[in-house]
């Protein structure tokens, strides 16, 4: 039916080009198929919670009051933390917060700035 691949979020066969691009019209997915290539499949994307890959080394914000257990100290929103890094796990972003310490976040809590 059409000579592009099918979507890797939804796997529908209706995609289409625009640009360098592939569209997906039923999950509104878009990627480059020459960068899917490329990527290893042993590391896999950490993303904030708006869908944005994270690196290390990048700054992002706290988009939600984190309470640390076993402490009354709090992570307020809109706490810029700098110079992430990533590893493997649930919470997969390690941190040094001022004021607070080494701290491992969820990445579902955060936003790239």
């Amino acid at each position: 039916m059409s000579e592009f691949p099918s979507c890797p979020q939804c796997a529908s066969q209706f995609t289409y080009q625009d640009g360098v691009f592939l569209v997906c019209p039923e999950c509104g997915y878009e990627w480059n198929p020459n960068a899917a290539r490329q990527s290893s499949d042993d590391e896999p994307v950490i993303r904030d919670a708006n869908g944005t890959a994270l690196e290390d080394g990048d700054t992002v914000t706290v988009i939600k009051d984190l309470k640390i257990k076993g402490s009354s100290l709090v992570v307020k929103v809109g706490t810029k933390v700098k110079g992430i890094r990533l590893v493997a796990g649930d919470h997969n972003i390690d941190c040094r917060i001022d004021g607070i310490g080494a701290m491992k976040l969820k990445s579902a809590f955060v936003k790239k700035v």
